[in-house]
């Protein structure tokens, strides 16, 4: 229980200070890794931890705030390069690394960063000094009239965040549309991108902030909050990529999911009683939809109390979740973060979690108590490094009967009151390595619930289950969060306007650092119709997460609803989905080591695409890309029948449908040049999703599976579009364990060159000691002009060639040989 010293420190907090500007520098000192300098009272340091990210840390006082970051690790901040100091003036002070140069003015005080060949790229905005006022502070900053701004998380509305205004501060938002904020996640993590360079900005503060892209100003963006650390960081591109890898840098990777993640996934508020999941499985089996997970929500409980059964409807869990397996599924359960308060009722998380002081208090001392899904509830206190041990250690059992992954939801957190979550005064306890132990108001740790939420879940099945990847979806979340999990958009709806919105959320969402992201295919709330239910089918199968999802009371959502014709055109989608499976794990593989997201916006992989090289996506706003190599492109305005443009980006692009090649106009008459963008005229038809693949691209896909379990019996296909830096990639392992940290694993690239008279095709010696699954490749070569071809291997050997002259498509099978393959296909003369 909390002293009442404790209770009284957090309410009779000092009233705020007077609003104190940082207007000029009083003095300065230069450090081995960059600056500090003091502007009356206040205190600045700017730390290189390396050439490219800089750390800039504010104070209104002589001390700096504590060294603790639930976002950044310890050895990122501990990271530091040498500088070389400029020479001080009375006008300013500064220092180089290897890629900035760093400047301060003096009077007025200024930061201002710029590259070494003296470009400009952020500076703080003339006149609007940096600021504390209330107890929170606003930083202003100028914002050049070309300049646009990405990430933020799944905040609705436009991809370009420029001329809007945002609060961070995780919040339930059902139903939410473009016009709502703040919503369920809180990532202060910003790229600015202006002809074709890019640089991202992380603000490292839990409280309630605020970000705004012009907003108030035309010419100046600024970023805040209420309460807690001024502390920043600035990451040097230029490139949109070296951006995103800094990020990881600071925050560390997302882990590799377990394959049958990116499988088919099947859920509804709520599939009860057991019957009726049964039911679900032998119907997805039974029309032969691929597919690969069954979702439990908050029915499947009794009394809707985490870590229950209700045997009423669920009477026998471990035998459903060990038939559902036999038929290769894997159930994910629910988990909401809220513990219903039954004190004498022998409910175990209540009565252990009141026995380890788990629980967030009022600040009297008295446990907190709010109204949620199972009535009065309390909240675990996620700061304290032994709740979170405690909360990971009650998913033993549901590990134990097979339950494969864990739903962390409401964990905003949110709970059923005017104020929509816990008072702010609210007590939490800080107990966590590389923190001070202290108690802190709710205001300060509100946003970083859901992650701590998260990362309980994720490091307890870790304990559980050491050798098996653990699968965590969350809803709320804060920087870094991506380190314990996927997530989604939350409670969207049913409407042609979500559909709209679910790519630019997506994509600012793979910006922030959650690449394993989906939103709910077909709507939660409301019962979509046909069409559009049809085309989320279709656009879903090519988001990285692919889930199924409605709120009870709805109508049909499943595949089979509206007759056997729609059922038809959605499970070739999700067919299509499957067959790339190679592709989609080897992007998810990409994504643990580098942080590029597995669905871009189109400036990641063509940031100098336009003339004036603001971003692509500024034309484009419906499309993305899926990995360098797939440009998947809905219809802007998808219930509407009119033909629409598609933005194609420089170079040359095939139909992912056909394989034939494509031709662009530029201002809709004269042929392109493949130098610069081009558009294609579209006609919208309700069973076709334009898909485009880029030239220099090859793309694997497997044979048709039911599930990701099941071995593919057939060749491997490499669809090779001959082009410019022509690449693909492939990489497996077991899907599930950790294995490939031990070397289980294969990965092999491919490449393509093109000759006078033909064509190189090149799969390299694969890596790795894990074995493949095919014995035989087929090569799809697109735009091929001739029939009368010769193929040789270098090896030895001559495959015989099958060619179609309508597709200009040229196919051939080789053996797979673990030294690699070298084939030439040569034109007869």
């Amino acid at each position: 229980m909390l002293s009442l010293l404790a209770a009284l420190w957090l309410t009779a907090a000092p009233p705020p200070a007077a609003p104190q500007a940082l207007t000029s520098v009083t003095s300065s000192r230069a450090l081995s890794d960059g600056l500090e300098l003091r502007a009356g009272e206040a205190t600045l340091r700017i730390s290189a931890l390396r050439d490219d990210i800089l750390r800039i840390r504010v104070s209104p006082g002589a001390t700096l705030p504590e060294d603790a970051s639930w976002a950044v690790s310890r050895e990122a901040r501990a990271q530091r390069v040498k500088v070389k100091a400029l020479p001080e003036s009375e006008a300013a002070v500064g220092f180089r690394t290897a890629a900035l140069e760093v400047r301060v003015e003096k009077n007025p005080l200024r930061l201002l960063i710029l590259d070494l060949q003296g470009n400009l790229l952020s500076a703080d905005a003339v006149g609007r000094p940096t600021q504390f006022l209330g107890g929170g502070f606003q930083l202003t900053r100028q914002m050049p009239a070309d300049e646009h701004y990405f990430g933020l998380g799944d905040k609705a509305g436009p991809l370009d965040r420029r001329d809007q205004a945002f609060t961070l501060w995780n919040t339930d938002a059902y139903r939410n549309q473009e016009s709502t904020d703040p919503i369920y996640k809180s990532i202060p993590f910003f790229m600015a991108v202006r002809a074709g360079h890019a640089h991202g900005i992380l603000l490292d503060n839990t409280w309630r902030t605020h970000f705004d892209f012009g907003k108030q100003w035309r010419d100046a963006y600024s970023f805040g909050a209420e309460g807690g650390p001024l502390e920043y960081y600035f990451l040097h591109g230029p490139e949109p990529k070296k951006v995103l890898e800094g990020y990881t840098f600071l925050t560390g990777p997302a882990p590799l999911p377990p394959r049958w993640a990116l499988g088919f996934q099947q859920s509804r508020f709520s599939y009860e009683p057991e019957s009726r999941v049964r039911e679900i499985a032998s119907r997805l089996r039974a029309d032969q939809i691929p597919s690969d997970v069954l979702f439990l929500d908050i029915d499947y409980l009794d009394r809707f109390r985490a870590f229950t059964v209700d045997k009423s409807k669920f009477p026998d869990l471990p035998g459903l979740i060990r038939d559902l397996g036999q038929q290769n599924f894997r159930v994910i359960t629910i988990s909401d973060m809220h513990i219903a308060r039954v004190p004498g009722a022998g409910y175990a998380p209540y009565d252990t979690g009141v026995a380890g002081n788990h629980f967030v208090h009022n600040p009297d001392g008295s446990l907190f108590s709010g109204r949620v899904w199972p009535g009065d509830s309390v909240f675990p206190d996620f700061t304290r490094a032994q709740t979170r041990d405690w909360w990971g250690s009650l998913y033993k059992e549901l590990v134990a009967q097979g339950v494969a992954g864990h739903w962390n939801d409401m964990n905003e957190p949110s709970v059923f009151s005017p104020l929509k979550t816990l008072p702010l005064d609210s007590v939490h306890r800080i107990e966590e390595p590389g923190f001070e132990s202290r108690n802190a108001p709710h205001a300060e740790v509100h946003n970083v619930i859901g992650l701590l939420n998260a990362r309980a879940t994720y490091e307890g099945l870790l304990k559980l289950q050491p050798e098996e990847r653990p699968y965590v979806l969350t809803r709320a979340t804060y920087a870094g969060g991506h380190r314990y999990g996927a997530t989604w958009t939350g409670d969207n709806s049913a409407t042609w306007n979500q559909l709209r919105l679910s790519t630019p959320m997506l994509l600012n969402l793979g910006l922030s650092g959650f690449s394993l992201a989906g939103v709910d295919v077909g709507g939660y709330s409301g019962t979509p119709p046909e069409e559009l239910l049809t085309r989320w089918y279709e656009v879903g199968a090519f988001n990285p997460l692919y889930r199924n999802h409605a709120e009870k009371g709805t109508g049909d959502h499943e595949v089979w609803a509206h007759g056997s014709t729609p059922e038809a055109v959605r499970r070739r989608y999700i067919e299509t989905r499957y067959r790339l499976l190679p592709y989609f794990y080897t992007l998810a593989e990409e994504n643990s080591r580098t942080g590029l997201p597995m669905m871009r916006p189109l400036f990641l992989e063509f940031p100098s695409a336009t003339e004036d090289k603001h971003p692509l996506d500024l034309d484009a706003g419906h499309e993305f890309m899926l990995g360098r190599a797939l440009l998947v492109a809905p219809p802007p305005f998808p219930e509407n029948p009119d033909v629409y443009p598609v933005t194609l980006p420089p170079g040359d692009w095939f139909d992912f449908w056909t394989g034939r090649k494509v031709e662009g106009t530029r201002d809709g008459t004269a042929p392109a040049n493949t130098s610069t963008p081009s558009t294609l005229k579209v006609t919208p038809k309700l069973d076709e999703l334009p898909v485009f693949v880029r030239a220099g691209a090859i793309l694997p896909l497997q044979p048709l599976v039911q599930h990701t379990a099941q071995v593919p019996q057939g060749p491997l296909e490499l669809r090779v579009y001959p082009g410019p830096d022509c690449q693909g990639e492939l990489y497996l392992d077991d899907g599930h364990s950790f294995a490939y940290k031990k070397g289980a694993w294969l990965r092999q690239r491919f490449s393509c060159q093109v000759e006078a008279n033909g064509l190189k095709v090149t799969l390299a010696r694969p890596t790795g000691s894990y074995p493949a699954w095919w014995k035989t490749v087929d090569l799809v070569v697109h735009d091929w002009p001739e029939a009368r071809t010769t193929a040789t291997l270098a090896r030895g050997g001559s495959p015989s060639i099958r060619y179609d002259a309508a597709t200009r498509t040229l196919r051939l099978s080789i053996p797979a040989d673990r030294a690699g393959s070298e084939l030439r296909l040569t034109r007869a003369p």
